[in-house]
């Protein structure tokens, strides 16, 4: 199984890694200008005086001497910190209104057509009342971020509710139950692999929505750092944050995904 796995990884790094090398040999070859485009070395070497909390050293030839800033951990910090409040903001709101218009036709009928009306609107286009309404710092990122994460999880959730297997429903109310019962024991159930599914998008939604709040309401985050580095034509920077970006969002998909995994364990596909 380990064997497996392990192969696994090794498939999935074949085109990453001949990107790179594709990139270091333009690079090598001056074929671009190394402002637009730096070599993959310089990247790391960026990423690491991005990512180690060392002042440098004044020697001269000593590998101390990098410009080691140690500023990635805090932003990776307050990035995760807005991604959090915003999406258990958007979470705990979009659940009893998903519940309640997946069980209720009349519930369903009342939201329905707001829900569809400012759910195509995209959360950055909310920026300008989030800055009007909650100044600068960190509410309007939360603001946004909860936006974010907000439809996916309501979404997700009535389908979830509606989409229930008549056949159950039939059977618990031939068996005498209330709908009460019904509701917790046989819609609240099904509806768990649906719900989770949003959650996990709805994280997703929030992690993107957080870089471009922190490139217009906040002073520090991967996103505005990204847009620092952009003021300086710091080439090598922005790609450093860019990968610290999809590296944090990698870890938080597989967190999801394994977390999904160990609570569907009942779920039909996922036993072994």
């Amino acid at each position: 199984m380990l064997q497996i796995k392990w192969r696994e990884v090794g498939t999935g790094l074949v085109v990453p890694v001949a990107i790179v090398a594709l990139w270091q040999a333009v690079a090598a070859m001056g074929w671009v200008n190394p402002q637009i485009l730096p070599s993959p070395l310089a990247v790391v070497r960026k990423w690491v005086e991005y990512l180690l909390p060392l002042e440098p050293y004044k020697g001269s030839g000593n590998w101390l001497a990098w410009a080691v800033s140690g500023e990635l951990p805090y932003d990776a910090v307050c990035s995760m910190y807005r991604v959090v409040m915003g999406f258990l903001a958007g979470a705990v709101l979009a659940l009893p209104i998903g519940l309640a218009m997946g069980a209720s036709e009349r519930v369903y009928r009342w939201l329905n057509p707001l829900v569809q009306v400012v759910r195509p609107i995209p959360p950055i286009a909310y920026i300008p009342l989030s800055i009007l309404w909650f100044g600068l710092g960190n509410p309007p990122a939360v603001f946004l971020i909860a936006l974010g994460a907000f439809f996916p999880v309501l979404m997700n959730t009535v389908a979830g509710v509606r989409h229930v297997d008549g056949i159950y429903l039939r059977a618990a109310r031939n068996l005498g139950a209330s709908q009460r019962t019904i509701f917790l024991r046989v819609m609240l159930p099904a509806a768990v692999p649906y719900v989770l599914t949003g959650v996990r998008i709805g994280i997703g939604t929030a992690f993107i929505v957080v870089i471009v709040s922190e490139m217009i309401a906040v002073n520090n985050g991967l996103g505005f750092r990204i847009l620092e580095a952009r003021e300086y034509f710091w080439s090598d920077k922005i790609i450093a944050g860019m990968i610290s970006i999809g590296l944090l969002g990698l870890a938080i998909d597989i967190g999801m995904n394994r977390l999904n995994n160990h609570l569907l364990r009942w779920h039909r596909g996922l036993e072994n």
